[in-house]
């Protein structure tokens, strides 16, 4: 099998268009400086004063109210409020729709203030006045009120007065209660199909970004500890391009999976090419991940500061799925999640390039001396993931609530390699089948755990499965020595 490396000509245009990406990285870190220096006529800076205000709210609730008719309510309140002492209130819009922002997550109060409400609108149940719900793996919680009088309503006035509330709703009417006034506080099934439905999705995600750890880690043998960096870098584009430059939603996409696929191959031909002639050991290039994992954290914080940035992008209503309430964005995620896994499996398995590679990962030189050019697919893999972690950053940012930090790709460095080692190092269908295993129980956990501690869990499946199973699911016992 003979897999030649690309023709001069495009291998040309690979390399302007490295160059081009590191143009336009020192062209974002300049705007972004400018932008920070611009000020307002107070004197204050603009770019500041947004800040200051996204780090105030990285996470939200939110949700959209409507009468029996579908008309929206305008100028309802709601709160939330914590144990520590957070307290903020929000105020339905003309659309009907209301967000508040809390600090971090946790567990918060929702409470309507019922008299607020407009007259003749009631709340169906009066017990969901005010209900606890939780943020943890996703940044946006979605919260519905039903209003209407119950089906079984009975007048509450004295008997010789006649029933003034409007009529039990029916039909149609009966759309506007959800699963989302049910859950957490009615019953333990509810929270868990909730938790396991978000921890399924999570997984989705965390897949794309472990099922390229573990294909360079077959080809080269390499332990990527900067491939958070590559998410990272895919969730800052997406940021740059939507919110700095204001693009169109499938503009921003294409430049961001264009510019994440060029940033993979970045790494491959300016630093572990170059390291791989030299013959460098796997304990140096181990090292020069590490450094290379801290130089490009640093770099992201210059580039868009210490803060959570939020993206103006619309995420889409709240959807009920039986007695879990998830919103559009998570939808959308899975679903593109779903469907680029799907074409990683036919690439692996049916592809001339794909079988190479499989090849390369169970004996490289092997598979030299069979006539495949080792090198050709060294790159290409270090391009698959750099276009997969990039799509795993863009989306990840999407699904936790349209914000981006410069370390949010290291903040789940250690759910992707959990997720590696447990399905088996070298395998990428064993890395799928991994993230999907710490996805849901990371997510599930939270209902016994507090979510700030969710991701220890992953450090403790990670410990028991060097100690039982080093190997991993679908990984193969191999003789050391």
């Amino acid at each position: 099998m003979n897999t030649a490396g690309p023709a001069p000509l495009v291998r040309n245009a690979i390399q302007w268009g490295g160059a081009l990406l590191l143009a336009l990285l020192l062209t974002l870190g300049l705007g972004m400086a400018t932008a920070t220096a611009a000020t307002d006529h107070d004197g204050k800076t603009v770019a500041s004063i947004q800040q200051t205000e996204e780090e105030e709210s990285p996470y939200s609730f939110q949700g959209s109210m409507r009468d029996s008719d579908r008309e929206p309510i305008v100028g309802v309140e709601v709160t939330v409020t914590d144990e520590s002492g957070f307290s903020e209130t929000g105020t339905t819009d003309e659309s009907g729709e209301w967000s508040v922002g809390v600090p971090t997550p946790g567990t918060y109060t929702v409470t309507l203030n019922v008299d607020s409400l407009p007259d003749g609108i009631t709340l169906r149940d009066p017990a969901h006045e005010s209900r606890e719900f939780e943020i943890a793996t996703t940044a946006q919680q979605g919260v519905l009120f039903a209003f209407g009088d119950p089906p079984s309503a009975q007048p509450t006035s004295d008997p010789g007065e006649s029933e003034t509330g409007s009529e039990t709703p029916t039909g149609d009417d009966s759309e506007t209660e959800t699963a989302a006034e049910q859950p957490r506080g009615q019953g333990f099934m509810a929270a868990l199909t909730q938790r396991a439905i978000n921890g399924l999705f999570f997984g989705l995600l965390l897949a794309l970004g472990a099922i390229g750890i573990t294909l360079i880690y077959g080809t080269t043998g390499v332990s990527n500890f900067a491939h958070g960096e590559l998410l990272t870098f895919g969730g800052i584009v997406f940021y740059a391009t939507t919110t700095l430059f204001s693009l169109p939603i499938v503009a921003a996409i294409a430049i961001t999976l264009v510019a994440s696929t060029v940033f993979g191959w970045l790494h491959d031909f300016a630093l572990f090419k170059p390291l791989r002639k030299r013959r460098v050991g796997m304990v140096q290039l181990l090292i020069v991940t590490i450094g290379l994992s801290i130089a490009l954290r640093y770099f992201f914080q210059f580039l868009i500061g210490g803060g959570t940035q939020q993206l103006s992008i619309n995420r889409g209503a709240a959807i009920a799925i039986g007695p879990a309430n998830i919103s559009t964005s998570v939808l959308i995620a899975a679903g593109i999640s779903v469907i680029v896994l799907a074409g990683v499996a036919y690439f692996l398995t049916r592809t001339r390039m794909g079988k190479a590679t499989r090849a390369v990962s169970d004996n490289a030189s092997l598979a030299s001396a069979s006539g495949i050019n080792v090198d050709s697919v060294i790159r290409t893999v270090w391009i698959v993931a750099g276009f997969l972690t990039g799509l795993a950053g863009l989306l990840y940012t999407y699904f936790i609530g349209g914000a981006i930090r410069w370390d949010t790709g290291f903040s789940i460095m250690l759910l992707l390699f959990a997720a590696v080692t447990l399905g088996g190092l070298g395998s990428a269908f064993g890395a799928l089948v991994g993230a999907l295993f710490i996805g849901l129980v990371t997510e599930i956990s939270t209902l016994w755990l507090p979510a700030d501690i969710r991701y220890a869990v992953a450090l403790g499946i990670l410990i028991l499965v060097l100690l039982f199973r080093p190997q991993g699911i679908l990984g193969r016992k191999e003789r050391v020595g």
